[in-house]
């Protein structure tokens, strides 16, 4: 649906370099980066409110580099939802209606009455901007993004400013969007929950460029570098050397315990390996775990993050388990445990 090719675009302190992604029909697709990176001039270079240098944007085949926005069919949402102030939300909503001329006014109307039910904001159509709270006035800008029935809606951090529990409640209105309409969706953001839950594939964006391509699942637990890895939350980034590899699964010595194991195809070399938190289990003996690696160490900090707890241990290790298992094993700090893992749990770069 969008092929974005060898596109790079030039500003005074900034630049997009060699951006290659293809975007399928009916696709929920993030950019997930960190501030900074370049997620939302993509997006608007996408949208037409910018042109590249070079490279080019095609959308459903056709190029449209070098069109206007109004020529690509594209909704749009920024993250301050821009609504008009002076207008309700029956005024905002039908703005893009009007601006097309392409039906009659009672089309029209009939239509606004359609998308304002179907979004639950038909009690709000006299009110304005102003008097609405942060969800209300998301529910209103993407009601006005999808009555042009546009073939891409393009959302710009659209749930930074809400608090949790509106995210939560918008983030299923989001995809119930994409799912009944059929739009084909780009949404950047820094939030990795958001990206998590959202999207059917991610785009990892750092400092202009795109970094890797692939499957929440692929982004999150199989990141290409350490970079990569580091910003999605894989706290476990270790350093050691390949020493032998038995059946596709490699024994690998670190400086801090006894060797780990992986499944690798790698035989010998340096390497980086990752280990998600959220994969360690801690216990208070060391058991019969099927798992390859047990390590035992000393709990050097405790703390507590919403339903979870984050354990550093002195080995270098830190697990993510839920407070109702460090209440059970009434863990506190200075106090010994065995972390587990399994070798299906480490990935393994250069």
């Amino acid at each position: 649906m969008i092929e974005v090719r060898n596109l790079s675009k030039d500003w005074k302190k900034f630049s997009l370099k060699d951006i290659n992604i293809e975007i399928k029909k009916n696709e929920y697709f993030v950019v997930l980066g960190p501030t900074g990176a370049g997620k939302t001039l993509l997006l608007e270079i996408i949208a037409g409110f910018y042109f590249p240098d070079r490279g080019e944007v095609r959308i459903a085949g056709q190029e449209v580099t070098n069109l206007p926005p109004e020529k690509r069919r594209i909704g749009f949402i920024y993250q301050d939802y821009s609504l008009f102030p002076h207008f309700s939300v029956e005024e905002n909503i039908e703005f893009g209606l009007k601006l097309r001329k392409s039906a009659s006014p009672d089309t029209n109307r009939k239509k606004l009455k359609e998308i304002m039910d179907w979004l639950g904001i038909a009690h709000l159509a006299h009110r304005y901007p102003a008097t609405l709270s942060g969800g209300e006035q998301q529910k209103v800008a993407i009601a006005r993004a999808i009555a042009i029935k546009p073939s891409i809606l393009l959302l710009d951090e659209p749930l930074a400013a809400l608090d949790l529990r509106t995210k939560d409640y918008l983030r299923e209105e989001l995809k119930r969007v994409k799912e009944e309409l059929g739009i084909t969706m780009v949404h950047v953001t820094h939030d990795q929950t958001e990206a998590m839950v959202l999207a059917d594939r991610i785009a990892v964006m750092m400092k202009g460029r795109i970094m890797q391509v692939g499957t929440p699942y692929e982004i999150f637990n199989k990141p290409q570098d350490e970079e990569i890895a580091d910003f999605v939350g894989v706290e476990n980034i270790l350093s050691g050397v390949v020493r032998n590899n038995e059946n596709g699964v490699a024994e690998i010595e670190v400086d801090f315990c006894r060797n780990i194991f992986a499944v690798s195809d790698y035989r010998a070399g340096a390497v980086k390996l990752f280990v998600r938190p959220e994969d360690i289990i801690l216990s208070e003996s060391q058991g019969e775990s099927s798992a390859k690696n047990v390590m035992k160490g000393r709990i050097e900090a405790l703390d507590d993050i919403g339903p979870l707890t984050r354990v550093k241990i002195d080995n270098s290790l830190v697990a993510l388990i839920t407070k109702q298992s460090r209440e059970s094993m009434g863990l506190q700090k200075g106090e010994e445990v065995y972390a587990t893992f399994k070798a299906t749990s480490v990935h393994v770069v250069r």
